[in-house]
């Protein structure tokens, strides 16, 4: 049997047979490097029920294509979290995974913002709203820091577009020009009323972009939850630090929790089954880490999914 054929049987039965026996062997012996190395261009429907164009080079687009879905902890978190007639804030939304996530979970009275610098991420953001009809998506092509002004983006690596970055990197294999704005900025009041999850995935600025959303926390309300991915060795490259970013929330009302974060493959089958709960963060990560920050002072954050 071809290769291609044999990726496409078996990305079949990964994708789509129930359990989990031999899944991540598969997918770590042999689909997720054939699926980079001889790409697959195509259109995929995600467990949302969107369909999106994936090319199987680039790391999310190549997990699309295999499960559905990117990053299924904070997935579930955001299925469990947003309700109907809720706001969503989505900062570095990318192509718009967790957007059209978000956009079923709030419903048509319920709202996204969507705020993407990168022009051609925010192009691919805009077109899968307007394909698949997400009517509540509002977009925004700025970054987020904590003045006003440009900055440059930089691309590292073509095989994870997710991965681009306001911190010049090593290998610079493409730049772009963005405006910046403040958060507090670029939310409306009335979204900041209804707004449940603020999710923040910014590779490296995350202490400006929260530095500009801090005149806004006052205004949002009681059981709002933030999302925030952190990079420590990015912060450091600043001056900046993971310690500093949960001490400004912490200031404000917010405990942090570690959000289970696997980019090996193999791990998605079980984690799509049996999702992860957050748990309380004792220490600042010394690695990229997903946290939560809530209002909520527990031991762990309870789903109710």
């Amino acid at each position: 049997m071809p290769a291609s054929a044999l990726a496409r049987a078996l990305r079949a039965y990964v994708r789509y047979s129930p359990g989990t026996l031999g899944k991540a062997q598969i997918i770590d012996r042999f689909l997720d490097e054939h699926l980079r190395t001889h790409p697959v261009h195509t259109a995929v429907r995600l467990r949302s029920g969107d369909t999106v164009p994936v090319t199987t080079s680039d790391v999310i687009q190549r997990f699309q294509y295999l499960f559905g879905e990117w990053e299924p902890n904070l997935s579930a978190f955001l299925r469990d979290r947003l309700r109907p007639g809720d706001t969503f804030i989505d900062v570095g939304a990318h192509r718009g995974v967790f957007s059209l996530l978000a956009s079923h979970a709030v419903g048509p009275h319920g709202h996204v913002v969507a705020i993407e610098p990168h022009p051609g991420f925010h192009g691919d953001l805009v077109s899968a709203a307007a394909a698949n009809r997400r009517t509540n998506i509002r977009t925004v092509r700025s970054a987020v820091s904590d003045s006003t002004g440009t900055l440059t983006l930089y691309v590292e690596d073509p095989s994870n577009l997710g991965h681009t970055t306001a911190v010049r990197p090593q290998h610079v294999h493409a730049t772009v020009e963005v405006p910046t704005t403040p958060l507090a900025n670029l939310i409306s009041r009335a979204d900041l009323a209804t707004t449940r999850v603020i999710k923040i995935d910014v590779e490296g600025a995350e202490a400006a972009a929260i530095r500009g959303l801090l005149p806004a926390l006052p205004y949002l309300r009681a059981d709002a939850e933030l999302v925030i991915e952190v990079t420590p060795r990015l912060l450091a490259k600043q001056g900046e630090s993971a310690a500093a970013v949960i001490a400004a929330l912490h200031d404000h009302g917010f405990h942090p929790y570690t959000l289970t974060n696997s980019y090996d493959p193999a791990t998605y089958p079980r984690t799509m089954r049996r999702p992860q709960t957050p748990v309380r963060c004792a220490t600042p990560p010394k690695a990229m880490t997903d946290l939560i920050f809530s209002r909520t002072d527990t031991d762990r954050l309870t789903l109710g999914c």
